[in-house]
């Protein structure tokens, strides 16, 4: 058993994570930033949901860059292959569920 505050979480550099579970292989952690991460894809699916904050989500689709606002509670899935950046307005703590060892 174990609760989270996560409007309280906060971490010493960007996109820092607080490791939640391990569920075969499947993590589920809390993020904290203030910057952009890098663009990247990964093998199998994701899940971003925004928890605190806005984020501007940055995506590819057939070559073609588009861009989405997603607010407190919105939820991103990404499905394996597709490249994608996180750009929070801010602060923002978003929950990110991932394959093990994705980046």
């Amino acid at each position: 058993m174990h609760i989270i505050r996560s409007k309280q979480f906060t971490a010493e550099r960007a996109w820092g994570a607080l490791p939640i579970a391990n569920m075969n292989g499947v993590t589920t952690r809390l993020h904290w930033t203030d910057q952009a991460y890098q663009w990247h894809t990964n093998e199998g699916e994701e899940v971003f949901a925004v928890l605190d904050g806005q984020v501007e989500m940055h995506y590819r689709l057939d070559g073609e860059e588009h861009t989405t606002l997603l607010n407190t509670g919105d939820i991103f899935f990404a499905s394996a292959g597709t490249a994608h950046v996180a750009h929070p307005i801010g602060v923002a703590r978003v929950l990110v569920v991932e394959h093990e060892g994705s980046v």
